[in-house]
């Protein structure tokens, strides 16, 4: 069964911090990659990060690269996402994906499931 809660979302301001948590089953949470999505108001959902499984590997938007920082606790279950300055366009519904399949995790269409998410807003 497919289970991913996202958490830790609110309202901030310009320059802040929020960290982001995923918990997931432990048959998702060990899918081929995880990663984050977000849909900002009016537009279509959009990568943000993932990591895979395997090694570790992690990749990033370049919207994002050098802010965001994903992360994962095997023991339990759980993936992260620290958005440090964060700006107004990061203002979207952050979800939790796995991509169950072998193959691709870098675009938002790669990801087979995904949680309810998590709202965040940026102020200016």
């Amino acid at each position: 069964q497919v289970r991913l809660v996202e958490s830790g979302g609110g309202l901030v301001q310009a320059g802040d911090s929020l960290r982001l948590s995923c918990e997931a089953s432990e048959r998702t949470f060990r899918s081929i990659a995880m990663g984050w999505l977000r849909q900002p108001p009016g537009k279509g959902r959009e990568f943000v990060a993932s990591t895979r499984w395997s090694d570790g590997t992690t990749y990033y938007s370049d919207s994002v690269k050098g802010r965001f920082t994903i992360s994962r606790d095997n023991a339990k279950n759980t993936m992260y996402l620290q958005m440090n300055n964060l700006k107004p366009e990061d203002t979207a519904t952050y979800y939790c994906a796995a991509r169950t399949r072998p193959g691709p995790h870098l675009n938002a269409n790669d990801f087979d499931d995904w949680g309810q998410g998590t709202q965040v807003t940026v102020s200016s």
